[in-house]
């Protein structure tokens, strides 16, 4: 489907759901700044939100675009913007009693938190993408880090999504590469949901399921372009990106985009701000998490193909101070998680199952794309594996494959991994 037809939303769909889709103006285009002050027509009390570097790409054209409409505008300082308590309530002290439209200007971090705070003091938000860095312009969900855990809030979707090329193609490559390894990552994630339809009977939607893989599939052809900063190949990440936001809305969270990849790269995030250690921006991670997760797939499929019994494992030591090890102050959430969620205790019926359908789940695993395809997407948008490896430390890494999971309430091929003694 075009992005326009998402945008009309999807009425008895095959999975038995209808999927609606409330977001009224997405605009990809040379200039779509301009169009700022025709599309907000309706609004007479506006609060900006920026930082910095998103104020000075596209702030005073947002400014002057809205006009005296604006009432406010928070910018925050350059050091690294955390999506946090204290930035929400920094936030919510400049919400006036008439504010009547929130507008953030930037990316992941920005948008989560226009997209919380507007929804939280029932307010419409739209967001004017700064680059084409993450997939969660569109989606209903904000992730912040509330009591240092990193969570997914459940909030709403934009007004609209203004994404102004002359802007886009202008972000730092490191981002526009991180928006492309985010959508490479949905290799990943698909093949998690198909398996935890499998193992766990969880609701899936093929049309959504094939329009994520399309929107991936049209993006990998793209790299080329990316990489040269090609305003159509910017324009096809992008809607990519938006297109992947409204799939998540579609089926209410972000399984079409989410996956053992993601967890990973919330691992390395967590950990890096709980040990005031380095990590990678979320799509960098994303992209070589993905080459973890082929891995992990690969060495799967081989024990799933071979006569070997599968046995489940048996978990050594003590699995708290495991995890307040690797978490400390937030491991006490994580804990609390898994004890509410029950995971762990059914590791015998996900292994019964592993068992009886081993080679429905092998040819499953197969049909991601292997560790080499993965590699060979990292080289050829400039990323070198090693890097990844030097950055975190086989320990690091080798902790995010066992106990990444444990941060979210989501199965997928790292609870496999590590259901299964081998």
């Amino acid at each position: 489907m075009k992005l326009t037809e998402l945008l009309s939303g999807i009425e008895n769909c095959s999975c038995g759901r209808t999927h609606p889709c409330p977001i009224k103006h997405v605009i990809i285009e040379d200039g779509a700044i301009g169009r700022l002050s025709e599309i907000a027509d309706g609004y007479k009390n506006i609060l900006i939100i920026a930082d910095n570097n998103t104020y000075r790409a596209a702030g005073k054209r947002v400014a002057s675009a809205l006009g005296d409409r604006v009432y406010d505008t928070l910018i925050f300082p350059d050091k690294l913007l955390v999506p946090n308590e204290c930035a929400i309530e920094k936030i919510n002290g400049k919400i006036s009693e008439g504010c009547d439209l929130i507008v953030g200007i930037g990316s992941g971090v920005i948008s989560d938190l226009a997209k919380y705070t507007s929804y939280t003091h029932s307010l419409p938000y739209y967001i004017v993408a700064t680059a084409p860095s993450m997939d969660g312009y569109a989606s209903v969900g904000a992730a912040l880090i509330l009591g240092g855990m990193k969570v997914t809030e459940n909030a709403h979707v934009p007004e609209a999504i203004i994404a102004d090329t002359s802007v886009l193609r202008e972000a730092p490559m490191e981002m526009i590469i991180a928006g492309y390894g985010d959508i490479i990552g949905k290799y990943s994630c698909l093949n998690d949901w198909q398996l935890a339809a499998i193992v766990r009977d969880e609701y899936i939607c093929k049309t959504v399921l094939s329009e994520t893989f399309e929107a991936v599939e049209r993006t990998r052809g793209a790299i080329k372009g990316i990489l040269e900063r090609c305003p159509e190949a910017i324009a096809t990440l992008t809607e990519a990106l938006i297109s992947v936001g409204i799939l998540m809305a579609y089926v209410g969270n972000s399984r079409p985009a989410s996956g053992s990849e993601h967890h990973l790269s919330h691992y390395f995030e967590i950990v890096g701000i709980e040990r005031g250690e380095r990590y990678l921006s979320h799509g960098l991670d994303v992209f070589y998490s993905s080459l973890v997760t082929a891995k992990i797939r690969e060495e799967l499929a081989e024990l799933f193909e071979s006569e070997k019994e599968i046995l489940p494992a048996e978990f050594e030591g003590d699995y708290g101070e495991k995890i307040r090890r690797i978490y400390g102050r937030s491991a006490e959430g994580v804990l609390k998680l898994q004890e509410r969620l029950g995971f762990y205790s059914e590791r015998g019926k996900r292994v019964a199952i592993y068992s009886e359908r081993r080679k429905e789940i092998a040819r499953l695993l197969r049909k991601a794309p292997s560790y080499r395809e993965v590699e060979e997407m990292l080289y050829e948008a400039g990323l070198m594996p090693k890097d990844f490896v030097k950055l975190y430390g086989e320990e690091k890494i080798r902790d995010g494959i066992l106990y990444s999971k444990d941060l979210k309430d989501r199965y997928t091929v790292l609870w496999a991994y590590t259901d299964i003694k081998r």
